[in-house]
């Protein structure tokens, strides 16, 4: 992804047979058997692993986000910026701040980004003390300091909309170059042919700008296609939300348990799209992808398209195998 690794490279290779897997069915077990191991311990592949992380999340609305950030701070420690997106007036940074606290990272950096005017998702109101200082609203500032203190390049995890990528590359362009993109969003198949997958359609200019501009770093893509299963829905009936309810449990496990709780009055549970989303970025090996080429029309709905953007888009997953990553993510010895 660095794009300077030359043939042969073993990291090359390892990130071509864990994100393309199903290009490469030729190479059979011994494929299978590499990707398993995870990336090497020299090269490019390994030092985007340890390169230092940044989160875009709409958090406060799907608990899968709130999920993920606690997956996160607990597991790596790297994360050093935290951006929220569809704003509702700072008060889902101010969650989130509350939220990294609780989880032992104070000193990861909370920035409230763009706010789209967005009422109807946030369901995390009283979660947090009525005195939780409002948090910075610079997100370039933020973006630019992480980049200018990194060695190589950032990992930028995208869980929300598009809307501060936007901003970053309309005020920093020289900064997207060293952003290696995980994005949750997009679909080809969505369910709903009458409109874009959810990030994509609450900013849809910010995708459709924001596409051909990334092709040339090759981001990643993990589509509602692979996410919207139930196979990965956190219900009270499964064990990560018994966990949750246990008279032990961490003082962010009844975060988790109530903002679910909420959500789970109109819905019928919580699909992990933003736990998937992060586990592609650390390169967990479950989930499987290819190089497509796709375009975006005038509402943010995706196609392929012979002549559109290559991405590298995901198009199976593990599910199993990813709830007990999940579940040993959230609850497992430090």
């Amino acid at each position: 992804m660095s794009g300077s690794q030359g043939e042969g490279d073993p990291g090359q290779e390892w990130m071509a047979l864990a994100g393309l897997g199903v290009s490469f069915e030729e190479f059979g077990e011994g494929a299978d058997a590499l990707i398993a191991g995870g990336p090497p311990p020299d090269g490019g592949v390994a030092a985007i692993a340890r390169a230092p992380m940044i989160v875009d999340t709409d958090i406060g609305g799907d608990p899968d986000d709130t999920v993920a950030l606690v997956v996160a701070a607990r597991r790596v420690p790297e994360l050093a910026l935290v951006i929220t997106s569809d704003e509702y007036g700072g008060e889902r940074a101010r969650f989130l701040r509350y939220l990294l606290d609780l989880v032992g990272r104070p000193e990861v950096k909370v920035v409230a980004g763009s706010d789209l005017g967005n009422s109807r998702l946030y369901f995390v109101d009283g979660l947090f003390p009525p005195d939780m200082a409002k948090q910075d609203t610079d997100v370039v500032s933020a973006v630019a300091e992480v980049c200018a203190a990194a060695p190589g390049r950032v990992r930028w995890v995208g869980m929300g909309p598009l809307s501060n990528l936007a901003t970053v590359y309309a005020e920093r362009p020289d900064l997207i170059p060293q952003l290696v993109v995980t994005q949750m969003g997009g679909a080809i198949l969505y369910r709903d042919p009458s409109r874009a997958e959810h990030n994509f359609r609450v900013d849809p200019e910010a995708a459709i700008r924001m596409l051909p501009v990334l092709e040339p770093w090759r981001p990643t893509f993990v589509v509602s296609d692979v996410t919207f299963n139930p196979a990965m829905e956190i219900t009270p009936d499964t064990t990560i939300y018994r966990c949750w309810t246990a008279p032990d449990a961490p003082r962010w496990a009844g975060i988790l348990r109530a903002h679910s709780d909420r959500w789970m009055q109109r819905y019928p549970g919580s699909m992990q799209h933003d736990g998937l989303t992060l586990a592609a970025a650390l390169f967990w090996p479950g989930i499987r992808f290819v190089r497509e080429r796709v375009a975006l029309d005038p509402l943010a709905r995706m196609s392929r398209s012979d002549n559109g953007t290559e991405i590298t888009m995901s198009i199976s997953a593990d599910y199993g195998a990813f709830m007990s990553w999940l579940d040993t993510a959230l609850h497992g010895p430090l």
